[in-house]
């Protein structure tokens, strides 16, 4: 599997992550949404741009949905309520491993979001 990109193919793994993360740019996290089959909404943003802070500032991690959700609920004060329904509203998917592929980070091994 590959991502095409004004002419440039961008490699990926056998599940569509890629291969290497310097690839990764705003554009293209567009092209791999819609090849997810999704329209990224300011607050799908705000997750991707988390999940990329978190791996690239804090030594790799990779929040699963749990501390997603702990991290939103201060963040989104606009919204009743946030649980991991709120994240799987923009990553229907799974919200960690879907918006990291996203977000241009390697394929996380952890099981499930809790």
């Amino acid at each position: 599997m590959s991502y095409q990109l004004n002419g440039n193919t961008i490699e990926t793994t056998e599940n569509g992550y890629l291969v290497n993360h310097e690839d990764w740019s705003e554009e293209l996290a567009n092209v791999i949404a819609e090849a997810e089959g999704i329209t990224l909404s300011e607050k799908a943003w705000e997750v991707i741009n988390y999940l990329r802070d978190e791996y690239f500032n804090n030594n790799g991690n990779q929040p699963n949905e749990r501390n997603m959700v702990k991290h939103f609920k201060s963040v989104w004060t606009d919204l009743e309520k946030v649980d991991a329904k709120a994240l799987y509203e923009h990553f229907p998917m799974g919200p960690s491993k879907q918006a990291g592929k996203i977000a241009g980070l390697p394929e996380t091994k952890r099981k499930g979001g809790y």
